[in-house]
């Protein structure tokens, strides 16, 4: 199936993939970066699946989650009826509760011949594992993993998996319930699954219901929180990039990585996106986790780490799995985590002063560590780096990066005199005037009026919209404006931004890529910054337009193909989403402020996205 044919499932500890037609291809238990029992996704069904669907053709599949939760629905019409699943992973909370994934079969109408066929291959499909009947379904056991599947399905046993056959007539339901736990463990306890089908609805809505954020789009908005929200490690505030490794951003090319942790980036900059829609025990949760990972030295600091903080995430191939769509190799771990990324420092500094804007406080303890994030700069602002896009490249001066060691000085500036906290000022005000100035010098190309992707080069990058949007620059002056028209005619494809010029840059890595969704959404942001408002919106519904039919973005669009690509659901892709649309209300607020002198009311929300 196409990347956009899954849906995702989440209990803020896992995900699972869950196909149009009624297939499980990717699940990772117990954690986002265990290994794969279900991995058809990277290959075929010998790979690992657990698919429930009606024999003989579907002429007609619907689906829907269930309002303001992760709970998915799939309709499925045939010639004989009509069969409703409802899939679902339950919150574990503190742990106490076992991983589980449920699903309900019911008849809607008629009497439809059904098939469940159930493939565990745990370790990325590397191992059949040992399967024996139980009173209520199967066991199995593969070296450190347990499995249980409690169904009132006939099963049949297979080598390593099941099958049943039945039809289900209308009102009839069934449930099945896959648990893991250590094989040297009991097996936990089976959860009633409608009970556990109402916990899990009660307890989406009680968190969506505490969202704040009333602009426009908040319909897509919501979705995007949800998603964020999903991927997020409950135990240590971790957000994964995706719960995904190996889907291409060029269709059976190598550009193929693995994004089940958490980058420092992406984690900041949704933790803005959280606290702007009112979420601030999850900020609370990735502070916490920031101060465990960041030790007594900033120079140790990391771009990215495991979702328990883990610093080795080596970087390995698995020639055992065929990729998704012969995209080899599929990697497991990540080499990018021993990369040197200057502009990390400056989005935590920036979502901190968010924070701290919004709670009206700072807690005057951790200013020390701050202090030393700000020194550590001092002292490396200058050097090259390897950028924000991971470039296996050579490292260069990225303008990008400048302008984001420019927003460390000018945050902790701004603190520091707002809270009357101790600090070298002069000397700060200082190196954030210097950095202003050379990336004005050397990161503009007065010839093309244009901000260039590193200091000396006349290639383009699309991070440079940001400059408006981090307060670098204000978003009405003339070398914003023309950056956006530059980036959007030269790294623009049918209205779509890339990251950069493949052609142009040489990034270490073979192939092309599509067009990257969180820098059109950037654009899109930028746009609205740049008060062409009308721009902005057509570009977001646009944008908002390639999600799938449940609101899901991967990482790229590729233009040609008319297709989704990268890992999915990406975090970045939802969390610009996020961006774009409060600029955009932002934007809207300013114009009918200057228009009328009144205070702007709240921008109304769009439409529900189709289910």
């Amino acid at each position: 199936m196409r990347i956009e044919d899954y849906a995702v499932l989440g209990d803020c500890q896992t995900a699972a993939l869950v196909g149009r037609d009624g297939s499980v291809d990717w699940l990772c238990l117990p954690h986002f970066d265990s290994a794969s029992c279900f991995a058809a996704l990277l290959g075929d069904a010998s790979h690992g699946t657990w698919r429930i669907a009606p024999v003989g053709d579907v002429h007609t599949t619907t689906r829907r989650y269930v309002e303001g939760t992760l709970v998915l629905e799939t309709d499925m019409e045939t010639a004989d009826g009509a069969i409703r699943i409802t899939d679902f992973l339950p919150p574990r909370g503190d742990g106490a509760l076992a991983s589980q994934l449920m699903r309900i079969v019911e008849g809607l109408r008629g009497e439809v011949p059904v098939r469940m066929d159930f493939a565990l291959r745990p370790d990325y499909a590397t191992i059949v594992p040992w399967v024996e009947a139980a009173p209520d379904g199967l066991t199995a056991l593969a070296g450190p993993d347990g499995f249980r599947l409690s169904t009132t399905l006939p099963l049949e046993l297979d080598v390593g998996g099941a099958h049943a056959e039945l039809v289900v007539s209308a009102q009839e339901r069934h449930r099945a319930v896959l648990t893991w736990h250590r094989s040297y463990e009991r097996a936990p306890v089976i959860e009633d699954a409608d009970s556990a089908l109402a916990r899990t609805i009660a307890w989406w809505r009680a968190w969506t219901g505490r969202c704040t954020y009333e602009g426009a789009y908040r319909d897509e908005v919501l979705r995007s929180l949800v998603v964020l929200k999903a991927m997020t490690l409950e135990a240590t505030g971790a957000l994964v990039a995706a719960p995904t490794t190996s889907l291409p951003e060029d269709l059976g090319g190598s550009r193929n990585w693995d994004y089940r942790y958490c980058w420092l980036r992406d984690s900041v900059l949704v933790l803005e996106a959280l606290l702007d829609a009112g979420y601030t025990d999850e900020a609370a949760g990735f502070r916490d986790f920031l101060l465990r990972v960041g030790t007594g030295d900033p120079a140790k600091i990391q771009i990215m780490y495991g979702i328990r903080g883990e610093r080795r995430l080596t970087e390995f191939e698995l020639p055992e799995l065929p990729g998704y769509e012969g995209s080899q190799p599929v990697r497991i771990g990540n080499a990018a985590s021993e990369q040197f990324q200057l502009d990390v420092f400056g989005e935590a500094f920036a979502v901190a002063a968010i924070g701290i804007d919004l709670t009206g406080e700072i807690e005057r303890d951790l200013w020390p560590r701050w202090c030393a994030i700000v020194e550590h700069v001092a002292g490396v602002w200058q050097q090259p780096d390897d950028g924000i896009w991971e470039s296996r490249g050579p490292r260069r001066h990225y303008t990008y990066s400048k302008v984001m060691a420019w927003v460390v000085f000018d945050r902790a500036v701004s603190l520091a005199e707002r809270f009357g906290l101790e600090a070298p000022l002069e000397r700060w005000r200082a190196t954030r005037d210097e950095i202003h100035q050379e990336v004005c010098d050397k990161g503009w190309d007065p010839d093309r009026r244009t901000f260039t992707q590193y200091y000396g080069s006349r290639a383009l990058d699309a991070s440079i919209l940001n400059i408006p949007l981090v307060g670098f620059l204000p978003g009405d002056d003339p070398r914003v404006t023309a950056t956006i028209d530059a980036v959007r005619d030269e790294l623009g494809r049918d209205g779509f931004v890339s990251r950069y010029s493949t052609a142009q840059t040489d990034d270490g890595l073979d192939g092309d890529e599509g067009q990257f969704l969180a820098c059109s959404f950037w654009l899109a942001a930028a746009l609205a910054h740049n008060d062409r408002v009308a721009e902005a919106r057509a570009l977001f519904e646009r944008l908002a337009g390639l999600a799938n039919d449940l609101g899901l973005l991967a990482e790229e669009y590729d233009v040609a193909r008319g297709r989704q690509v990268g890992n999915f659901p990406q975090a970045f892709s939802h969390l610009t989403l996020i961006v774009a649309a409060r600029a955009i209300s932002d934007a809207e607020a300013r114009t009918t402020t200057a228009g009328d002198g009144h205070p702007p009311a709240v921008a109304a929300a769009t439409p529900a996205l189709r289910e």
